[in-house]
């Protein structure tokens, strides 16, 4: 997964640059990897009321289902601060909205999100271990 993950996360920190973060100035970007193959970009989009803004990862994952694609492998996250250089923030790890939302569309135990500060240093998690005992499709079919 090192060279995937070295990727994907390069394509985070493209997403990043695209930011709309005036307000908090935190900047988040995710790449999310189809099952296709494909790499979907997504960054944050904040509002001034707030609640109608963005996470990066819904962002990415809504652009690729928009798109035509429901199955993904992995995402990884990257964000800091305004002006915090690549490899000297911290992790950036996904709300709880967007471990529902990846919980949809991934398999929970296969899903892999990285979660990086360069392309040399990241953490690794299945969905599952973020989002344990999840509710999804299955709950509904009783």
């Amino acid at each position: 997964m090192n060279e995937q993950a070295g990727e994907l996360i390069r394509h985070a920190f493209e997403a990043q640059k695209r930011s709309y973060s005036p307000y908090s100035e935190f900047r988040v970007g995710a790449a999310l990897l189809g099952k296709s193959g494909k790499i979907y970009h997504g960054c944050n989009i904040e509002n001034a009321a707030y609640s109608p803004g963005s996470c990066a990862e819904r962002t990415a994952i809504f652009k690729a289902v928009s798109e035509g694609e429901t199955e993904f492998t992995a995402i990884a996250i990257v964000g800091n601060k305004k002006g915090v250089e690549k490899g000297k923030g911290e992790i950036c790890a996904p709300c709880g909205v967007c471990r529902q939302v990846m919980a949809e569309f991934c398999d929970p135990k296969e899903f892999e999100i990285i979660l990086g500060v360069s392309e040399e240093q990241y953490q690794l998690y299945s969905l599952e271990e973020l989002l344990p005992l999840s509710f999804g499709k299955k709950d509904l079919e009783r």
